[in-house]
């Protein structure tokens, strides 16, 4: 069972779709992050993507960065993300999943990260460096606890790798619009849609698609043929200019395009 699949299902029969947003732990603070998060929720989110800060953000963009860079040096450790994600799940019902690069998790040890991960309340883990022909140790840990497995697909991936991510993936593949860092465009890459059919041709019954997705009117494109719609950087933004009364409003306004 994946409480994530499950979410996404019942939004798509309710004729819509799931709307991820993301927030890093510890940006601004600690508590304001887990308060941040909790206002996704009350505002619309149906799903929380919580990021873990780290010195080497390889596919994170500017707003990201700064934000997970301020994180670390106001002294975040690992342990302060399994504490806000127990904080976030003790307060709303909508599944929390983690994302790191893997790294972290291999310094942590695999089996104790599951271990605490699922401990905390925490759906899963999404880990955009980690290839799944490389994810033989996570992928026994997270059956072993329970706990969904998210990996990613690019315009650029082969048919095979395609196939790949769709079978070891539980929860969502996560469809990447663009092959460049995360941020706000204007435009939505086209991309996105020719990948989310290519993975619905690979077997995927569940797609969201993220990277680039900043208004309520691009929800509802995404929406329109993904399962879901991934966004961070424009609820970063909010959250450093105006804090949580700014990403709530910022978080309603993405969940309008949610609408059927």
């Amino acid at each position: 069972m994946s409480r994530v699949a499950d979410v996404i299902a019942a939004r798509k029969a309710a004729g819509s779709g799931a709307l991820v947003g993301y927030l890093p732990v510890g940006f601004p603070n600690l508590q304001t992050s887990i308060d941040a998060a909790v206002a996704l929720v009350e505002n619309g989110v149906d799903i929380i993507e919580l990021g873990l800060p780290y010195s080497d953000p390889v596919m994170d963009g500017p707003v990201i960065q700064k934000a997970t860079q301020a994180a670390l040096a106001d002294g975040f450790k690992l342990g302060h993300g399994f504490e806000a994600l127990a904080a976030i799940t003790a307060r709303v019902d909508a599944p929390v999943l983690v994302m790191t690069y893997w790294n972290p998790v291999l310094q942590y040890g695999v089996e104790k990260f599951a271990d605490d991960l699922a401990a905390a309340g925490g759906a899963g883990l999404i880990t955009p460096d980690l290839v799944p022909d490389e994810a033989g140790d996570w992928m026994a840990a997270s059956e072993r606890v329970g706990l969904d497995r998210v990996f990613l697909a690019a315009p650029s991936s082969t048919d095979a790798r395609l196939r790949q991510a769709v079978e070891r993936s539980r929860g969502f593949v996560y469809a990447v619009s663009t092959m460049g860092i995360t941020g706000a465009r204007a435009d939505v890459d086209q991309a996105a849609r020719a990948l989310v059919a290519r993975l619905r041709d690979a077997g995927a019954t569940s797609t969201c698609v993220g990277v680039g997705i900043s208004t309520g009117d691009q929800v509802r494109e995404v929406l329109g043929y993904a399962d879901g719609a991934i966004v961070g950087s424009a609820l970063v933004s909010a959250l450093a200019d105006g804090g949580v009364p700014a990403v709530a409003r910022a978080a309603a306004a993405l969940a309008a395009g949610t609408v059927a």
